[in-house]
């Protein structure tokens, strides 16, 4: 009979000797300590440091203003601020009832004045190409003509005009314009015309209660092959393509069931162009629906790694309706063709010297320049290179005041202060075989038309210039951290709430000075230019070094910082406590929400 070695028992943990090193490791750090304390109190750990001049005295010192970072591993407290932001912007704009656009005002007679010697100048201008001259006197009469221009122009600058009245620079070449007309394997949409009302309608029920319903809506792009899932329906468990149930937590969640037959070119170039298919669907949407729709959202990534997006729209549409828009949409790509690459990596077209351009390493011929590759396109039977649609459409019907319209609202924030790709980093190896795969179809692919990768395609990319590597380009498109999006995060449209980020940020401070009445607020000192009828004259600021002898060092400023907010914070806590009982609920700002949320 064989015995069986003894396996030694796993001796229990014993505390390290007092004073060894194993003893002195597991003492927390001091700055790890002063950063957590700062974070908990919403203090910014990198906060800057600028000198501030003021003109008129001469006095000058140093102040400090938050990074004003929006993702969380660069500053947890200036990220959390903005998303708060963004929650109280998208509460403030969703359920209005009133218009929130603000009319603009009628441009005075001086102004009027400037841009009818404006006219007059433009019209002198294009004169000038008929009269019988030399080339010089005509180029040198054109020249004087732009300088009493570019002169007039900056005293239009000086007025109460909004914006340019025409463009900074004259563009003469001519426009590539392409056809409008709907591609017929695209279902046609109700065009109306577009009330400029931004308010949808408001409904009586039978109770006399008026209600005024807005809408959570969730676009995806379409499958590009099916993937492992977890579809949850209650208590019920759906089965995935593969026959098996899945847990929350499985390691193959996202990944193809065939990763041999999915569409890594497509899903690579969906996420490419997916903003500019946000943009058409916002268009077809406010063209089928006769008004002007609003809406506040933001973009994040799938578990399958493709984006998509979430938005809150103000009003109703019927679900009929923009099922119908999302299949309509659709973005064409205009671009030379590159379905196949020409040359390899490893073996590129090289640059030559005297004639500019890249060669064809065996023949020595040019490549085509990007723009007799856009000549191509003009012929009758050209083709758009790439044509990306939207997939599913999910659309829901929120209440104003309940708790889903809360819920809703931190659901579209929730991810705003992380990287794109950070709520779908990969756990498993084939999650990380599904990401490497994925980026690494967007190394090869076109990004813009100044991309190196056209090389690959047998086309000199826009701009062309020395020194293009292509699979090396430092397109935002091609980096690990976004995977092929390099849109905006955050989309709000212009009349969501009548406000700006900046305009939400002073409304805030105005509350909290009211409040405190005089008490001491830890931006005063910043805003004090912004409140000066000359501050942004007055105040001259630059960057402080930290080398600087007046310029604390960082712990410093951050133990003073925090004392300060906790100063603050008590002092508003009892000024709200003070001023709760004599001002209705009703009455307060939706600063106080957002201090709630922040609290």
């Amino acid at each position: 009979m064989t015995q069986l070695p003894l396996i030694p028992e796993t001796p229990t943990q014993t505390p390290p000797r007092p004073g060894s090193r194993a003893d002195r490791m597991r003492k927390p750090l001091a700055k790890d300590a002063l950063k957590q304390l700062a974070e908990s109190h919403g203090v910014c750990v990198r906060p800057l440091a600028l000198r501030r001049t003021d003109t008129a005295t001469g006095l000058t010192e140093v102040v400090e203003v938050p990074c004003g970072a929006t993702l969380a591993v660069k500053c947890k407290p200036c990220a959390e601020k903005g998303r708060r932001l963004r929650i109280q912007q998208i509460r403030e704009g969703w359920h209005l009832a009133d218009e929130p656009a603000v009319r603009p005002d009628k441009p005075d007679g001086d102004a009027l004045a400037l841009v009818r010697v404006r006219a007059h100048l433009e019209f002198e201008r294009e004169a000038v190409q008929y009269q019988p001259m030399t080339p010089d006197e005509r180029a040198a009469q054109v020249a004087e003509i732009d300088a009493a221009i570019a002169e007039l122009d900056e005293a239009l600058a000086e007025t109460s005009l909004r914006g340019q009245l025409t463009p900074k620079e004259r563009d003469e070449r001519p426009r590539r314009k392409r056809s409008t007309r709907r591609r017929q394997d695209s279902p046609d949409l109700p065009r109306l015309p577009v009330d400029p009302r931004t308010v949808g309608r408001a409904y009586s029920g039978r109770t006399g209660k008026t209600h005024r319903p807005s809408m959570l809506v969730t676009l995806t792009l379409d499958s590009h092959g099916p993937v492992h899932s977890h579809l949850r329906r209650g208590a019920y468990v759906a089965p995935c393509e593969c026959g098996t149930r899945h847990g929350p937590h499985d390691d193959v969640l996202g990944t193809p069931v065939d990763p041999a037959g999915y569409d890594y070119r497509r899903a690579a170039l969906d996420a490419i162009h997916f903003a500019r298919v946000l943009d058409r669907w916002w268009q077809n949407v406010r063209r089928a629906a006769g008004w002007n729709v609003q809406y506040a959202g933001a973009v994040e990534l799938q578990r399958r790694l493709a984006p998509h997006a979430h938005f809150a729209i103000r009003g109703t549409l019927p679900r009929r309706l923009l099922k119908q828009i999302a299949a309509a949409t659709y973005h064409q790509v205009w671009w030379p063709p590159f379905n196949e690459p020409v040359y390899r990596v490893d073996k590129p077209p090289v640059w030559d010297v005297d004639r500019q351009a890249y060669v064809d390493p065996k023949t020595r011929k040019p490549l085509p320049t990007w723009g007799e590759a856009l000549d191509a396109l003009e012929e009758p039977d050209s083709r758009p290179a790439y044509v990306a649609r939207l997939g599913r459409i999910d659309a829901r019907g929120i209440d104003q005041g309940t708790r889903d319209a809360e819920r809703s609202i931190r659901y579209v924030t929730k991810y705003v202060t992380k990287d794109l790709t950070d709520q779908a980093k990969p756990r498993s190896d084939p999650q990380k075989a599904h990401f490497d795969r994925l980026h690494a179809e967007l190394s090869v692919l076109p990004c813009s038309p100044t991309c190196a990768n056209w090389l690959l395609y047998g086309v000199q990319p826009d701009g062309v210039k020395a020194g293009l590597t292509p699979g090396r380009c430092t397109g935002k498109v091609h980096q690990r951290s976004t995977l092929g999006f390099t849109g905006r995060r955050v989309l709000v449209s212009r009349q969501w709430s009548g406000k700006t980020l900046a305009d939400h940020r002073a409304d805030n401070r105005a509350w909290v000075r009211a409040i405190l009445a005089g008490g001491m607020a830890d931006t005063e000192d910043h805003d004090q230019a912004a409140d000066d009828a000359d501050g942004s004259k007055r105040y001259r600021f630059e960057l402080a070094r930290p080398e600087d002898p007046d310029v604390p060092p960082l712990e410093h400023r951050l133990l003073r910082a925090i004392s300060a907010r906790i100063r603050w914070r008590t002092d508003l806590d009892t000024a709200r406590l003070r001023t709760t009982a004599i001002t209705p609920a009703t009455d307060q700002p939706a600063a106080l929400a957002a201090y709630a949320v922040e609290k």
